[in-house]
């Protein structure tokens, strides 16, 4: 997600009853996915479609790793700059832990010696 989807994204994570729309409480407008049965993010700056290919539990009572192959890709046209996704101009959406976010819209490229 990118920085305009913060209160969006936060609303998304509320406990809700089953059977509740996550996307209608939080006022997501959603998209069927093309090569998976599900819904994905319409606005989302960037969608990735996976189809889950192993889950491992880890310590802890209720830990597991979910790894997956991507299927299908969605990017929303004003987040690709020069055949690039670029998100500087709304800025990369980063959930750091605890209650904090950040919004970062300045990035940088550094070569490997």
């Amino acid at each position: 997600a990118d920085g305009p989807m913060k209160d969006q994204v936060n609303a998304s994570s509320a406990a809700l009853p089953a059977g509740i729309s996550e996307f209608q409480a939080a006022g997501i407008r959603s998209l069927p996915c093309q090569t998976i049965d599900c819904l994905r993010v319409a606005d989302a700056a960037a969608s990735l479609e996976c189809r889950a290919t192993r889950i491992l539990r880890l310590a802890g009572e209720a830990n597991y790793m979910v790894l997956g192959v991507v299927t299908g890709i969605h990017l929303r046209d004003d987040c690709v700059v020069d055949g690039r996704f670029d998100l500087r101009a709304t800025g990369w959406l980063s959930r750091l832990g605890y209650k904090d976010y950040a919004i970062t819209t300045e990035t940088f490229e550094m070569e490997r010696p």
